[in-house]
């Protein structure tokens, strides 16, 4: 009896045990791997800086963008996609790295689409030689209309969409800067598509008394349209 007691205390001895700090930074790599994963392919979180997609997106706004929808980039491609799940279509509002200076990015909502004629006439958007009316999010704040020699604003000669582009309007169409003054959108510049806002501040509240008042709850978890 002895001896096989003996011999189960040995076979029965429990592995050796991890260093809780070994430990604790292996679960904290994994969580920045997943992270990073997960910012890089699926959902990026943006914050709108600007009114130029006024009341749409106020200033404040923290939106969430679906990055895999449009396709998922290859890293060090050129911007070239694994998998598509759709084409950007009319009415998307998209992120996308400015033409002019990559390194920001920009949001906006497509106008038109590859093979599309855009023209604009006393701010009249017409698309393929028709006028558009179905644009309840486009607001006008400033009732002066531009000549098209002075101001591209109001007034744009037509022009058809290329092969791979978009072209892009702020909603707040008098306080945009977008395709009208600096051309069409390459669709691998394109980051993917804002679909939420997850948080929103008015920042104008500054001090920390007035914090709870400027958070636009009703506001958060708005689904965007």
């Amino acid at each position: 009896m002895s001896k096989a007691k003996k011999t189960a205390s040995k076979t029965d001895t429990p592995g050796k045990k991890k260093n809780p700090w070994r430990e604790n930074i292996e679960a904290i790599i994994i969580a920045i791997v997943i992270a990073l994963f997960i910012r890089t392919f699926i959902v990026q979180a943006f914050k709108i800086p600007s009114g130029s997609m006024k009341d749409t997106l106020l200033i404040g706004d923290q939106i969430l963008v679906n990055k895999f929808i449009y396709g998922v980039k290859i890293p060090f491609t050129n911007g070239k996609n694994l998998v598509s799940i759709k084409d950007p279509e009319r009415g998307d509002i998209v992120v996308f790295k400015y033409p002019q200076d990559p390194s920001k990015d920009f949001i906006k909502r497509v106008v038109g689409v590859a093979g599309d004629k855009i023209k604009i006439v006393d701010k009249q958007l017409y698309l393929n030689g028709k006028p558009v009316e179905d644009e309840p999010f486009a607001v006008f704040k400033n009732p002066e209309t531009l000549p098209g020699n002075f101001s591209h604003r109001d007034n744009l000669k037509e022009m058809t969409v290329p092969e791979n582009s978009l072209f892009v309007m702020g909603d707040n169409r008098d306080r945009s800067h977008d395709s009208r003054f600096w051309g069409f959108v390459d669709l691998k510049m394109l980051k993917g598509e804002a679909f939420m806002i997850y948080w929103s501040w008015d920042r104008t509240k500054t001090s920390f008394k007035r914090f709870k008042s400027g958070i636009r709850w009703g506001r958060i978890g708005n689904l965007l349209l």
